[in-house]
């Protein structure tokens, strides 16, 4: 390496190691976990920050996706244009997502692994739940990072009023480590946070009294708690998980109707192994094989022949197929800038302790807005209770700076107030109109009484995280979706569960 005529020798092997640690700390931090404070990677956090700036609020009407990714991709996320439109994609399907923090027209892909159409023909703006994951940040509440061309400032999170992390969940593949969190009921994370704000020193076996497990879009049933204890004490476990099914009984014939299908299970495939099970004869009694699904919901019918049992028929496809699969939890997430391995207590305090960081610097916010509107108002009042004053200062003067300089001296004003005066409009010198400014001085001094002492005492901070919280799960929550089964006899089958029982005649002969 050449450096101004000299030869610098450079060890192949250090500088390897050294680039490579560089490149895996970047799509650590930087790309495929998220932030265990607003549960966001930082594509998705910039793509909702853009569809903020772009005014796609939920009010308003779709834009095409095209626009969106190119504002991304323009402003903020230097990569790829298909790596911002999967993850837009994905945060717009509801059967990947609790809460989707999208909302998409057009087709955005299905459980069947369609996939979804060209990013020209989609539209999107916020949800609903979005903008509580973005309110507040006009108002100091997070720090701004500069953009990859130091032309913009973006966030480095947002202040999210929702527990989106485990809200939602999230899966990523970085170099070294891996992040699979599954998503959870809002009621029941609401209800856990609420709890911790109470009791602060509360233990994850308190919390899985009020968090009974994952609960997935897609529904399905949980098999046995002891996986989902062990995730939640220690960051890492595997959960079983099953479709549902039922067995309906029609003319002396019984089939299995499968009505859900486990987490990220593509349904289009399960068919197609179901099919070809039946073909080679591994799973026998299986007459026709339907996919009723809608828009209502999933309804795969699989009818059996007279002499089957269904239990069995049933028992096999859960061995044999994706009816029953294995969700392996990681509960891994950047915390400090620094991937970390958190159980449920960690996670939840972590969230509470950002809430609190949003909720004060907001309240130094509007108590400096609101300090600076009371001065102007006692500048206002000044001016109106010597308006005769005022007014022969102003004609008297040759311009406006002359008459601030006069008015400052005069009437012993800031320079804040003397402009304000200033800029007075005249409307504001009638009888009316001082009444209101009297008015808008008492109410501005009892919010900054009322603002002062939430600063000063933690437990109102504490009390508006609460009521914050209180108010989402009245607006977005929801019930139980996924089942947990806690009475389970053996998660592994006996040949005798996969064999149909039949009555048979055995015969021997004398010699044996």
């Amino acid at each position: 390496m050449a450096l101004e005529g000299r030869v610098v020798p450079l060890y192949l092997e250090e500088e390897m190691k050294t680039s490579y640690l560089n490149y895996a700390m970047s799509v650590i931090v930087g790309r495929a976990l998220p932030d265990v404070r607003d549960g966001l990677k930082p594509v998705q956090r910039r793509i909702l920050y853009a569809m903020q700036g772009l005014g796609l609020l939920p009010n308003k009407p779709y834009r095409k996706s095209a626009r969106l990714v190119g504002e991304v991709l323009g402003k903020y996320h230097p990569h790829g244009d298909m790596a911002v439109y999967d993850a837009l994609v994905r945060m717009a399907q509801d059967f990947s997502l609790r809460h989707p923090l999208v909302d998409g027209q057009g087709n955005f892909g299905s459980v069947d692994g369609d996939p979804p159409a060209a990013m020209r023909y989609t539209e999107v703006r916020l949800s609903l739940i979005t903008w509580e994951m973005l309110e507040d940040l006009d108002k100091d509440t997070v720090d701004f990072l500069p953009n990859f061309d130091n032309s913009l400032k973006e966030p480095l999170v947002l202040p999210a009023k929702i527990p989106n992390l485990l809200l939602n969940g999230s899966s990523g593949i970085a170099v070294g480590m891996a992040t699979n969190i599954p998503p959870h009921n809002l009621s029941e994370l609401v209800d856990a946070c609420i709890r911790m704000i109470e009791d602060p020193q509360i233990s994850v076996d308190e919390l899985l009294e009020i968090i009974r497990g994952p609960d997935f879009p897609t529904g399905g049933i949980i098999i046995g708690t002891r996986e989902i204890k062990r995730a939640y004490r220690y960051g890492k476990a595997k959960i079983i998980l099953r479709g549902r099914a039922n067995i309906e009984t029609t003319q002396d014939r019984e089939s299995i109707v499968i009505a859900e299908l486990p987490y990220q299970v593509n349904k289009a495939k399960l068919i197609e192994t179901i099919a070809g099970l039946s073909q080679d004869n591994r799973i026998k009694g299986i007459k026709s094989l339907r996919d009723e699904s809608d828009r209502k919901g999933i309804r795969i019918v699989i009818e059996l022949s007279r002499t089957t049992s269904a239990e069995v028929i049933l028992n096999q496809l859960y061995k044999y197929t994706p009816l029953q699969t294995t969700f392996g939890v990681i509960l891994l997430a950047i915390l400090g800038g620094k991937p970390r391995l958190l159980n449920l207590f960690e996670m939840l305090r972590c969230y509470l302790d950002h809430r609190k960081e949003v909720v004060t610097r907001r309240t130094k916010f509007l108590l400096s807005r609101e300090k600076k509107k009371a001065h102007l108002l006692e500048g206002l009042k000044k001016a109106l209770a010597k308006l005769d004053e005022v007014i022969k200062i102003i004609r008297s003067s040759s311009n406006p700076e002359e008459a601030r300089n006069h008015l400052i001296k005069s009437l012993r004003l800031s320079d804040e107030q003397a402009r304000a005066i200033l800029e007075m409009r005249l409307a504001r010198l009638t009888g009316l109109e001082r009444d209101k400014v009297d008015q808008d001085y008492a109410e501005s001094v009892k919010k900054i009484a009322k603002l002062e002492e939430m600063l000063a005492k933690e437990p109102l901070i504490w009390a508006t995280i609460k009521e914050e919280l209180i108010q989402i799960k009245e607006k977005y929550g929801e019930e139980r979706r996924t089942l947990i089964e806690t009475l389970v006899k053996e998660l592994t089958f006996k040949p005798e569960d996969l064999i149909n029982k039949e009555d048979i005649v055995g015969t021997t002969t004398r010699q044996g």
